[in-house]
């Protein structure tokens, strides 16, 4: 018993330290689009904000996209080779987070990740560049996460599409939240510590989680 706060406290400080990444970088979203341009960051631009907001149609849009986005992810990772290595090393990388936790960090991540790349850095830079940098931030040097980068980069333009075409933050944050709400848990219930062998690259059989051993021992 008490070996088990200690055991506990890795999960809680990455999530505390990615609540405290993902605040810096919305506030690095707002001080650039509205406190350097005086621009609302709401808004993709002048015409979006006299348009308003039709929330309603634009969180329908947003989940309707969010759904889309999941559905093809789970496809490759079924369907896919490297679509499950990637899922593998992602669950594996994401460890022991409570479903609460990682859904706390979808929020955090689905809102400033939007805030930075579509509301601060696409209507200065447009949208295939912000795209191509959302990208770049989804970048690993591992091979296995590769597919990953590109992903984000199509999902990206995905993002920055439905922020030009509704004129506002709300279809795209909608969308990223739900994508995360769903593949964060997911990963982490299928491929997270414990949850089941893990093939490496170059290893011809899977590697043994702790548990898997001692039932072989018994």
């Amino acid at each position: 018993m008490p070996d088990r706060p200690a055991e506990e406290a890795p999960p809680h400080r990455f999530v505390r330290l990615g609540l405290f990444f993902y605040g810096a970088m919305a506030a690095v979203a707002v001080i650039w689009r509205m406190g350097f341009y005086g621009e609302p960051i709401l808004y993709a631009d002048a015409a979006g904000e006299a348009r308003g907001l039709s929330l309603a149609f634009d969180l329908a849009v947003g989940l309707a996209a969010g759904v889309f986005v999941v559905v093809a992810s789970d496809l490759a990772t079924r369907n896919t080779g490297w679509g499950e290595e990637l899922a593998r090393a992602m669950g594996a990388a994401l460890g022991p987070i409570s479903t609460p936790n990682a859904i706390l960090l979808a929020f955090a991540s689905g809102m400033a990740e939007e805030m930075l790349f579509r509301g601060a850095l696409q209507p200065r830079v447009g949208l295939v560049l912000a795209s191509l940098l959302f990208g770049c931030v989804h970048f690993v040097p591992n091979r296995i996460f590769l597919p990953w980068t590109v992903f984000a980069v199509l999902v990206g333009g995905l993002l920055g599409a439905l922020f030009q075409w509704t004129g506002n933050l709300v279809a795209p944050v909608a969308a990223h939240i739900l994508v995360n709400a769903i593949n964060l848990p997911l990963l982490i219930r299928r491929y997270g510590q414990g949850a089941s062998p893990v093939a490496l690259p170059g290893v011809e059989e899977p590697v043994d989680t702790p548990s898997d051993e001692r039932d072989r021992e018994d």
